[in-house]
């Protein structure tokens, strides 16, 4: 029966159903999306600030700073305390906290550290899955690279989001639900460059720097393939028979490539 037959059926008994229009809940606790994303100079990490290229990209920087300036004395209105030298640092421990409350499945306290735009993304596909994840060091200090303060619904509605450079080594090894490791390795520390995104709402006056996405740069390399295990099937025996008697070869299953 589908729902207009339901709707006459009910007004022939007499009964009134109440008009629903569809809403969609809207959360202002966070925004959707990240506002002008910063694009990461390719060759970052790897080229010298001396050389001809670290040069251009120095003064491209220096270009688009002017906007960063101008969101950074709107945070300050609605944060006394924010500074780009200690911020970076801050982040930091946020990052590292977020990520070691997800490895341990403590939600309430991840609700805290990350959005609510970002904490699907984090645990989707982590239900029956086993993650080992460690900081080892930073490689460079962390630095703000870009500063945002977009506005939402209405004009005093602000946030600000905050981009910073993290160069780090990092270890993460993931297993499936019996065990058997499906990606990286515990014992394999790899350097990891990350622009990571921070994100508050300013006009809340109990709202805090939260972890709100990351920002993958176009020539990043592609990550190593997921391991996936599947199962062989064995033969088809008869009652009458045992698996003993067969001579059956267990076949080796083929290399294939699966990328998450």
């Amino acid at each position: 029966m589908t729902q207009e037959e339901q709707k006459l059926k009910a007004r022939a008994a007499g009964i009134v159903v109440p008009y629903e229009p569809p809403e969609r809940p809207i959360n202002l606790a966070c925004t959707a999306g990240i506002f002008d994303p910063y694009v990461p100079p390719e060759g970052d990490a790897r080229l010298s600030s001396l050389s001809k290229e670290g040069l251009r990209q120095r003064a491209e920087q220096l270009k688009q700073s002017a906007a960063s300036q101008f969101a950074i004395l709107k945070v300050k209105d609605y944060d006394p305390y924010f500074s780009t030298r200690t911020f970076p640092e801050k982040a930091q421990e946020i990052f590292i906290e977020a990520h070691n409350c997800l490895t341990n499945f403590n939600k309430q306290k991840l609700h805290s550290l990350v959005t609510e735009r970002c904490y699907p993304e984090m645990v989707r596909g982590n239900r029956y899955k086993t993650i080992r994840w460690s900081f080892v060091e930073s490689l460079e200090p962390p630095r703000v690279v870009q500063i945002r303060c977009p506005d939402m619904v209405n004009k005093g509605n602000l946030y600000g989001q905050v981009t910073v450079r993290m160069h780090t080594r990092q270890t993460l090894a993931i297993y499936d639900r019996f065990g058997r490791l499906m990606y990286g390795g515990e014992q394999v520390p790899k350097d990891v460059l990350e622009y990571v995104v921070f994100e508050r709402h300013l006009v809340n006056p109990y709202g805090s720097w939260r972890l709100h996405g990351k920002i993958v740069p176009a020539w990043a390399p592609p990550k190593d393939p997921i391991i996936k295990t599947v199962m062989v099937p064995g033969p088809v025996l008869d009652p009458s028979q045992e698996f003993d008697e067969i001579q059956y070869e267990i076949p080796k299953p083929k290399q294939t490539q699966w990328y998450k």
